[in-house]
């Protein structure tokens, strides 16, 4: 590092790496309480509203963290931030595998939302400092490629190893995974923080008052309830709606998250040839009509194949949603973040508790209409989204 605490190339690589663990664990904080609901069902017995509960309380917990997060990194820097949010998220795995009532695995929501905010919001925020310009929607749609490594990883796992190792083994091997970033956290070295003489609160006021981050947030709002509630509920949405055997649904929700990945793998390359707004718009209409496959979806197949779609079409809307917000609030990225992400989830919690409570109520195919609505929404904001862009070029450039 120079004498001003900016990474050189050399350091930009190990802690991009280091964002790359992180985010994989956060995929698999992700994933983890779709993939293992329903063998918790089986175990501890409850039903599919305290199962939305799972997801509230976690998200809200998680909620919390990221509020904090990036006043926090902004001020102190990222290494503690992401050393102890690795460690709170191991601990949660290890809770997870030796839960016997509900209490128990809701205590461990918490643990894990608490982790997980940490995990995700320094994860992106430090991938968004170490890159500039066209570059970062890049990096970023690649750090999400990692994510979809985690969330696929466990599901994989369950879908292909549950009979012979069982799911608390799979949880432990969960919790070792887990254990890699925090040690490679406490080891690297990181940047000074960018506002270690003082938080700039007029600055950050004047940001919190932009209608670009809060058109941005809304859009992370409506998506992360989408991969909220269709991480959480296709496995059991295939079995309990279409009759699809435990370790097929499993696998179809590691699919899922492969689609995702490969999604943000094309899109790191798109990103360098469309405007991102223009990439997000494309992929809220995608996802809007796999979501319509998946909820209407007659059969087992058509059901999995509009999950498949709907990975893909969800790929590229969160990572370049931010990478648009990194851009234009690079002097407090950790700050500007935290307003979006925890924004964002919000509707991670809203979403699949209402998925819950309308499939207690209904059944879980009128639950999944919500990310139809979500998507559409999307597709609604990223127009909006664009057209700030170009008032705000236009004040910048008048001609």
């Amino acid at each position: 590092m120079d004498d001003f605490g900016r990474p050189g190339r050399s350091q930009v690589a190990r802690l991009q790496s280091s964002a790359w663990a992180g985010i994989f664990v956060f995929g698999i904080v992700m994933a983890i309480l779709g993939a293992i609901l329903p063998s918790l069902f089986e175990r501890v017995g409850f039903g599919a509203g305290a199962a939305g509960t799972l997801f509230l309380t976690m998200n809200f917990a998680m909620l919390v963290t990221t509020v904090f997060f990036g006043p926090l990194v902004d001020r102190f820097g990222f290494k503690s931030l992401l050393a102890v949010s690795a460690a709170l998220v191991a601990l949660a795995f290890l809770l997870l595998s030796r839960a016997s009532s509900y209490g128990f695995i809701l205590a461990a929501a918490v643990v894990l939302g608490l982790g997980g905010g940490g995990l995700n919001g320094g994860a992106n925020a430090l991938t968004s400092d170490l890159h500039e310009g066209e570059k970062r929607g890049a990096a970023l749609n690649v750090l999400g490629i990692f994510f979809g490594f985690g969330a696929l990883s466990i599901p994989f796992l369950i879908g292909t190893l549950r009979d012979l190792l069982g799911v608390p083994t799979i949880l432990l091997i969960a919790t070792a995974m887990s254990l890699v970033p925090f040690v490679i956290f406490a080891v690297l070295r990181f940047p000074r923080a960018k506002q270690a003489q003082g938080f700039p609160i007029k600055e950050a006021a004047r940001i919190a008052r932009s209608p670009l981050l809060w058109l941005c947030a809304f859009i992370l709002f409506f998506q992360s309830g989408n991969e909220f509630t269709a991480g959480g509920w296709i496995s059991t949405y295939l079995q309990r709606t279409h009759g699809v055997g435990a370790n097929a649904a499993a696998l179809v929700l590691a699919a899922y998250w492969a689609a995702i990945m490969l999604g943000r793998l094309v899109s790191s390359r798109l990103v360098r040839r469309l405007r991102n707004e223009t990439l997000i718009l494309g992929s809220a209409v995608l996802a809007t009509a796999a979501a319509v496959l998946m909820a209407l979806a007659p059969s087992g197949t058509s059901a999995a194949a509009g999950a498949v779609a709907l990975g893909l079409g969800f790929a590229a809307i969160y990572p370049t949603t931010l990478a648009i917000v990194g851009g234009r609030f690079a002097a407090l990225t950790g700050t500007a973040f935290s307003v979006a992400i925890a924004v964002g989830l919000v509707g991670g919690m809203l979403a699949p508790w209402l998925a819950g409570k309308i499939a207690e109520g209904s059944s879980l195919r009128h639950g999944l209409i919500i990310p139809v609505v979500n998507c559409a929404m999307i597709v609604v904001l990223a127009i909006l989204v664009g057209r700030e862009l170009r008032k705000t070029k236009n004040e910048r450039n008048p001609s």
